[in-house]
């Protein structure tokens, strides 16, 4: 990869962490794919979740980011939220798709780590 490109790559995903959903958007419409990963396995979309940036999440989701596609570890986007307590981006997730069992841990076992019984019993209902 060149220099340039690497370059551009960890602006875009200091985008997802910081929140900055205008200029992401920028760069998604001019080609960037949504899915692209770090070194880490890491997608934009983990990233802004992890940090908690709500609108940044719902860009991706609307341009058709996997919620489901976990990093290098076995992570996905929904166990980290979980970590974190982004409720709102949670909800987001989960309205785009996202299991609660896929990963490693998985959403339900990251909230039954930290006692998230409302999320456990969440996860584990069954959609109407």
């Amino acid at each position: 990869m060149s220099e340039d490109v690497h370059d551009l790559a960890n602006r875009l995903f200091t985008m997802a962490r910081s929140g900055d959903a205008a200029t992401l958007a920028e760069y998604l419409d001019s080609g960037v794919p949504v899915n692209m990963s770090n070194q880490s396995g890491d997608t934009l979309v983990m990233l802004a979740s992890y940090h908690g940036h709500l609108d940044v999440v719902r860009l991706l989701v609307d341009r058709g980011a996997d919620v489901n596609q976990a990093n290098d570890k076995g992570q996905t986007p929904l166990a980290g939220v979980v970590f974190k307590m982004h409720d709102d981006v949670l909800d987001a997730l989960l309205a785009a798709g996202a299991d609660p069992t896929g990963g490693s841990p998985t959403a339900v076992e990251t909230a039954e780590m930290f006692g998230r019984e409302d999320l456990v019993d969440r996860f584990k209902r069954k959609p109407e």
